[in-house]
Order: structure tokens, then sequence, then C-alpha cells
């Protein structure tokens, strides 16, 4: 197995555990009640299309199918999230501060090698 293979592994289980989580205790009300404060439209809506994005985003990096788009796509679910909450509460996710940007930073950077390791280009 390739490094690139258990990095795609692995993160398609994270985000998947994410997304799964939310779709199965209710979370995506809370998700589209925060979208609401930052006035997207149709926020209810927009909290469905993520999570369901994320789960199948992730079955997609799984089984290593659409993993361009699935990885692009959870890059921008990600750095969204930076941008609305993550970044005002600094760099560390615990210990030196708490929900920073770490992880998310992490994941993104994994997503990009993901990304470019499936480049066309790369392929031939």
């Amino acid at each position: 197995m390739s490094p690139i293979t258990i990095i795609r592994t692995v993160v398609a289980i994270l985000l998947g555990i994410h997304g799964f989580s939310r779709a199965f205790t209710g979370g995506v009300h809370g998700l589209g009640n925060f979208l609401a404060t930052q006035h997207m439209p149709y926020p209810q809506i927009a909290a469905w299309a993520i999570t369901i994005f994320e789960m199948a985003g992730s079955i997609c990096l799984l089984t290593n199918r659409f993993v361009r788009i699935a990885a692009l796509g959870h890059a921008i679910i990600l750095v969204t999230g930076i941008a609305l909450v993550h970044a005002k509460n600094g760099w560390f996710v615990v210990g030196g501060g708490t929900n920073g940007v770490e992880y998310s930073v992490l994941l993104v950077a994994c997503l990009v090698a993901i990304l470019i390791s499936n480049s066309p280009r790369l392929q031939r």
C-alpha cells in the first residue's frame, strides 16, 4: 500500500465519521442554524448538502473513485470552516487553545496531497 493510499484512506474515514455522525445524531439541524447566523441562503438545505457531500465524498475517497472532486469538495468545506469558525480561535484544537485551525489545516494539506497525487499529468 502506497503512502498516499494510507493518507487517502485515513482522511476518508475521519471526514466520513464527521458527516455520518452529524446525519445520524441530529446535528444537521444545528449546522443549519449556525449557517443561518452566517446569512447563508437556505441554511437547512445547505447543511444537508454539506453533510451528504461529506458522507458521499468520503466513500469516494475510500473507494478511490471521483477522488479529485471529493478531495476538492472536502477542502472547500474545511477552508470555509476555518474562515467561519476556527480562525478566530487560534491555532490549537486543544492544549494551547480550543477549537483552533490545526486539525483542519492538516486535513486540507492531506487533501491537497491527494489532489496532486491524482493529477492526470502524474497518471501518465
